[in-house]
């Protein structure tokens, strides 16, 4: 990909849609299987953020479930560093050079941060509902890839 834009596909998923993805599902988990079922497709994460994911799942679960989910996350996802202090999901959506960043956070997704975000970064911030609906790895394929789409090329539990 060129030096100055992200890679389109690096994605990040923010701790409460990691959250979600285990516990709810939904468009969630729609976004989290996508990029499972993909081997050329990247979940790109951060230690903070894990760590915040953990914590969410202990919270709303329980501490063994959490561990575990925490596991399958460092075994799927390429982990970046950045400073401490920054916005997990942006932090590493930045550090990362990933082009979308997956969360329910509306104020992450307003028009007036995507703004203020453009100055300093490029990445796309959408709710799990949009991303689902709107990332379609086969167009993106041709750019990615050689030949005809192939598909998922993974088990999505993996």
């Amino acid at each position: 990909m060129s030096e100055d834009r992200p890679d389109p596909t690096r994605i990040v998923a923010d701790a409460d849609v990691l959250a979600a993805d285990l516990l709810v599902g939904g468009p969630a988990r729609a976004v989290l299987d996508t990029i499972r079922s993909h081997s050329w497709l990247t979940l790109v994460g951060s230690e903070p953020l894990f760590d915040d994911a953990e914590r969410l799942v202990a919270d709303l679960a329980d501490p063994k479930l959490a561990s575990d989910h925490r596991d399958r996350l460092d075994a799927l996802a390429e982990i970046v560093d950045h400073p401490e202090g920054d916005h997990p999901g942006l932090a590493a959506a930045y550090r990362g050079d990933a082009a979308h960043l997956v969360t329910f956070d509306d104020a992450l997704a307003s028009v007036e941060t995507g703004a203020v975000l453009k100055q300093h970064v490029t990445v796309s911030v959408r709710p799990p509902s949009a991303f689902a609906r709107l990332f379609d790895p086969e167009s993106l394929w041709p750019a990615v890839g050689d030949g005809e789409y192939p598909g998922p090329d993974r088990d999505r539990s993996a």
